[in-house]
C-alpha cells in the first residue's frame, strides 16, 4: 500500500547566483532520488525553501530543467530568518507516495547543511562535498 511520506533534505549554496542555486538543487535532488529510488511519477509535491540571502533563482527551475520533473507540483518560499541559522541554505521537502516505512527513507543533508542534522548524515555522501 502506498502512502505519502516526506523526504527531507538541505544543502548549502556557495553563492547567490542562478548557477550556484541550480547546481546545488540538482545535487540535492539527485542524491534524494537516487538513494530512495524515487520515480517522479510518485512525487505528490515538492516544497523548497531558501534563506533570505538566496534569491537569484527558484530551486524549482532545477527540478524542471535539470531533473526533467515537469509534471511535479512545486512551490518555493523563504525560510524563517532565525538568528544564528545556517546562511546560504536551501531546504526541500519531497512529498512522495511510497510503500516504504518512515524508518526506511533516506533524508539527505549535504555540504555545510550536514550540521543541521548530524544524525542524518550518510557516510556514503561524506566524501562528496
Amino acid at each position: 500500500m502506498l502512502r505519502c511520506l516526506g523526504v527531507r533534505g538541505a544543502i548549502s549554496v556557495d553563492e547567490n547566483t542562478a548557477e550556484a542555486i541550480l547546481d546545488a538543487t540538482h545535487e540535492l535532488l539527485a542524491a534524494i532520488a537516487g538513494l530512495n529510488q524515487i520515480d517522479p511519477v510518485d512525487i505528490g509535491a515538492i516544497w523548497f525553501t531558501t534563506t533570505s540571502d538566496l534569491n537569484a533563482e527558484y530551486p524549482a527551475v532545477a527540478a524542471r530543467k535539470l531533473m526533467g520533473w515537469t509534471e511535479v507540483a512545486m512551490m518555493c518560499g523563504q525560510e524563517m530568518d532565525v538568528p544564528h541559522s545556517l546562511k546560504h541554505c536551501l531546504r526541500v521537502l519531497v512529498m512522495w507516495n511510497t510503500a516504504l516505512t518512515p524508518h526506511e527513507i533516506q533524508h539527505v543533508y549535504l555540504r555545510d547543511a550536514q550540521q543541521l542534522r548530524p544524525d542524518r548524515v550518510l557516510p556514503v555522501l561524506n566524501g562528496q562535498d
